[in-house]
């Protein structure tokens, strides 16, 4: 195993099966093409990952939908025990709050279950992405001859002062700190080729450039190996190691390719537009609070909606395009998804589903020897009726308020002397009379 993969206990698993996945990728690709294009594989293979996830992003979609529907209902109750401290009433509380979550079918830690199993997928995708010949032996071998030519030419000491002058270092600078060096143990020798096959595989143009500057003598091993990488790393004609701003840099100060700037200055620019489409398709968070603090998290969810484009931009130009195609892909793929699963869950019939999620609790309590939930013929009553009940209150006051206007103009155009004490006596009994038909 490559020293250059992820050590991590809980991320190894999942990015050694996310590598095999991205060698597949590369084979497929390599069917059609000499040099499989590394931006199109980290689209595919951002397709496959989110859509092997579509399970986890349905029930957890699934999960906030509810989360709308139950939170007037578990609202009631915190009302209904407001104050109330002692032991019975917080188990009372505790017994009708599990109940409402198992009339709805859903685990209380549902979301929070559904995004720890998601992140480290999620950052694991993200380490394959960033470390392709780690986990992909046909991109690994286009560095082996220079990486074998490099390590015997600079020592220790001159090694350090090589791998410092690359801009990908600060990206490997714990890994570089942790590893021992050295020449003479094969183990460490090891680690010393597979740190410079990382920094190279993230070296932009300009590092090439000071690497043949430094090395001259080695001219055909480090065009022959830029050449083969800039064949991999090619995407619509941007290198996806430069980052966007380094490429505007380099216009700016030689060619002025304006082509070439409007094509980087895209992938900041797509990035923020898909990730603000993409938090516009997210259903929004529920609270369950006051509502104060519904007002609160309202306002921070829509802070953060508007900050988190902004910082993709910002990254996007700034770090590899690579990234940035990732990000794009990423989010392009949640919305698509996002989408398909929102017309899934508007199709489910609530009262329907909530009368099963009934039926399977009573189940498994009969089966534990338990009675049926206490508030079982209470708890098939949803949040439509609560919504109809709102709405005929509201129907209601409307009502009460046409018919005092009508008996009040009735009596003030008939009343002898309109205003007076008879004429409202009159009025208030004509309404009476009309309201208890």
């Amino acid at each position: 195993m490559l020293l250059t993969q992820t050590s991590n206990v809980i991320l190894r698993p999942f990015a050694v099966i996310m590598g095999y996945i991205m060698q597949g990728i590369f084979w497929f690709l390599h069917l059609f093409m000499e040099y499989p294009r590394i931006g199109i594989a980290i689209i595919l293979f951002t397709i496959i990952m989110y859509v092997l996830m579509l399970p986890l992003t349905i029930k957890q979609q699934k999960f906030s939908k509810l989360s709308s529907k139950m939170n007037p209902e578990l609202q009631a109750i915190q009302a209904k025990y407001k104050g109330k401290n002692d032991q019975e009433s917080m188990q009372k509380m505790q017994l009708e709050t599990q109940a409402v979550y198992a009339k709805y079918g859903v685990n209380p830690s549902g979301s929070c279950i559904q995004l720890l199993i998601q992140m480290p997928i999620l950052y694991a995708l993200f380490r394959v992405i960033r470390s392709v010949p780690a986990y992909v032996p046909m991109v690994k071998e286009v560095f082996t001859d220079l990486v074998d030519k490099l390590v015997t030419k600079v020592g220790t000491a001159d090694f350090t002062a090589l791998i410092e002058k690359f801009s990908s270092y600060a990206m490997y600078k714990k890994q570089i700190t942790d590893a021992k060096y050295g020449f003479g143990d094969p183990a460490h020798l090891e680690a010393t080729k597979n740190t410079l096959i990382d920094l190279l595989n993230g070296a932009n143009s300009q590092d090439w450039s000071t690497l043949l500057e430094q090395y001259p003598d080695l001219q055909s091993q480090i065009v022959s190996t830029q050449g083969a990488l800039e064949n991999f790393n090619s995407f619509l004609g941007l290198n996806i190691a430069d980052s966007p701003s380094a490429v505007i840099k380099a216009q700016m100060s030689g060619g002025h390719n304006w082509l070439m700037i409007i094509g980087v200055l895209m992938i900041p620019l797509l990035s923020a537009l898909t990730q603000w489409i993409n938090t516009k398709l997210m259903p929004q968070a529920q609270s369950s609070g006051k509502e104060g603090e519904e007002n609160t998290m309202a306002q921070s969810m829509k802070t953060m909606n508007t900050v988190m484009p902004l910082i993709s931009a910002f990254f996007c130009y700034s770090m590899p395009i690579g990234l940035g195609i990732y990000w794009i892909a990423g989010a392009v793929v949640r919305s698509i998804i996002q989408i398909a699963v929102n017309k899934h869950l508007d199709k489910i019939d609530i009262d329907e589903m909530i009368k099963n999620n009934m039926e399977k609790n009573n189940e498994k309590r009969r089966k534990a020897g338990l009675p049926p939930q206490q508030i079982s013929n209470n708890a098939l009553r949803n949040t439509k009726n609560v919504e109809a009940k709102a709405e005929k209150t509201e129907a209601d006051k409307a009502k009460i308020a046409k018919d005092i206007k009508e008996s009040t103009e009735f009596y003030n155009k008939n009343a002898d002397k309109p205003g007076s004490l008879a004429a409202k006596a009159a009025m208030v009994k004509h309404y009476n009379e009309k309201n208890n038909k």
